[in-house]
């Protein structure tokens, strides 16, 4: 008896993360299409919708923008974490003169 061909429905968050990582990856639409276990027509189909959704590029846009502040405050927080070493150095340092 053969088996029928079933059609798997993904949810938009699986669809959109897998978009995402195709984008972020730099590696061909076969590649990541394999690595999730879908074809790379699907995968194909889901970027295409995407660039076409006036919504996804300003969400795409948005999460730019908030990617780049929160860089922004991580090298701050760590330059303050630098600062702090240094000058817990120092005090201990001059606590045990």
């Amino acid at each position: 008896m053969e088996k029928s061909p079933t059609t798997r429905r993904y949810s938009a968050e699986f669809k959109r993360d897998a978009v995402a990582l195709y984008r972020s990856s730099g590696r061909s639409l076969r590649e990541v299409a394999k690595e999730l276990g879908i074809t790379d027509m699907s995968l194909a189909a889901w970027v295409k919708e995407t660039e076409s959704s006036p919504g996804e590029a300003q969400r795409d846009k948005d999460t730019a923008r908030e990617e780049a502040r929160l860089r922004k405050r991580i090298r701050e927080l760590e330059e303050e974490v630098e600062i702090l070493k240094r000058f817990t150095k120092y005090w201990v340092r001059e606590g045990d003169k």
